[in-house]
This record gives structure tokens, sequence and C-alpha cells, in this order.
């Protein structure tokens, strides 16, 4: 007989829907508890009833304070990120040379971020700062790639000119491209590129939401640098 369809067309499903409805069946039969022996899924020895719930509470609980570990965990790395954040977006505010942004927010980034390589170019600044190594020319194809980016590029190095901005070109393995833009849909006056020698620190599938503020305090300080007009 398989044991899931039962006797004369009663399944395992009826029993289980008839002792949930019905309470007070384990307390007319009490002695059924304490007969019941099942098998422990820590080794092939039978226990009663009650051991086995008592096991499964108990794995229960194991399960939730790992859960619980996992969300202290991830709270303390998200309150860490937000201090270097607020440090970072600190230090853009205490700079009053607005010709020394791009140096601060990029060495800032790395230092808060150990972030191994980044760099800046602007093609919108003020004629003012054309001498600036933050303001040297970029091509068309630069420009049209980052105005194509609604969000980070996050990837392998695939020989994109930005690489070429780095100190250290030859090294960089995978890298983030943040467009710098006064808003969506707004041109782009700007890019903000990060390097790393290691393959897998930025990758196409991860998370863009942190890489798109970066970009937005940026593109928001280095809005100092444009034309007034702009």
């Amino acid at each position: 007989m398989n044991p899931t369809t039962g006797v004369q067309g009663i399944t395992e499903t009826d029993i289980a829907n008839y002792l949930a409805v019905t309470p007070g069946f384990f307390e007319r039969h009490a002695d059924l508890l304490s007969s019941v022996q099942l098998t422990s899924p820590h080794g092939q020895r039978a226990v009663s009833l009650q051991e086995r719930q008592m096991e499964m509470l108990r794995e229960r609980i194991k399960g939730l304070e790992r859960k619980i570990v996992e969300m202290l965990r991830h709270g303390q790395e998200n309150v860490a990120i937000a201090d270097r954040l607020h440090r970072w977006t600190r230090a853009l505010f205490l700079t009053q040379d607005p010709a020394q942004l791009p140096r601060v927010a990029v060495e800032e980034l790395r230092h808060e971020f150990m972030i191994p390589q980044a760099a800046i170019r602007l093609w919108g600044a003020d004629i003012a700062h054309a001498g600036e190594h933050f303001a040297q020319p970029v091509s068309d194809d630069a420009k049209s790639f980052a105005g194509s980016l609604a969000l980070p590029y996050c990837g392998v190095n695939a020989g994109f000119e930005a690489v070429s901005w780095l100190d250290d070109p030859a090294t960089v393995m995978s890298l983030a491209l943040i467009p710098l833009r006064h808003g969506a849909g707004d041109a782009s006056f700007g890019l903000l590129v990060l390097g790393s020698p290691d393959p897998t620190r930025y990758q196409a599938d991860m998370g863009t939401e942190f890489l798109m503020r970066i970009g937005e305090v940026t593109s928001a300080a280095l809005s100092r640098l444009l034309p007034a007009a702009a």
C-alpha cells in the first residue's frame, strides 16, 4: 500500500488537515504522544514525538540565530560604508578651491574605499580650467559612451579609453565607469573611472546603487567647475 494514499481513499493530507483542525485529538489520546517513535535526523535511533519536536525547534532556533548574526554583520558593514561616504563627502565640502575638487574626490575615494586607481575627466569644464589635468582632451567616442550610460558600467577592462587616464593602466583588470551629469536624462559632462587589478572587484552583475550615489555627489561637487551658464 502506498503510504501517501492511505486507506479507502484517505490520504496523508486528509489526516494532517484533520489533526490541524482538531487540536483536542491529542488531548483525548495523550498516550499516542509517548508511544509514537520517529527516526532522529542525527542518527538511526528512534525518538519520541516530543523529542523529535524539540530537535526541530532547536534546529529552527539555530537557523534564526544564524540569520540574526548575518543581519548584524550586514548592519555593521552598512554603518561602516555610511561613515566612509560621510567622510568623503565632508572632504568635498571642505575644499574651497574648485580646481582642487577632482583631485580631492579621487584621492579621498581611493583612501576611504581602498580603490587602487581612480581618475576624473571633464569635457564641460570652464575655459579657466583648460590647463588642468582633469580637463585634458577626451575623444568624441569616449564622450558618446559616457552619454549612453544610464547606469555605471562595471566589468572587465575591454580597452576603454578611460583606462588610459589611470596611473598604471596595464594593471587594470576590472573597472567601474561612472558618468557625471546634473540629473537623469541630462547630457554627461565628465566621467569617473575606478580601476582594480582584481578581475572580480567590479563585475557586470554587481549592484550599482552605491556607485550611482558616488556619481551624483561627484557631479554636484564638480558642477562648480562648469561655465556659469551651464
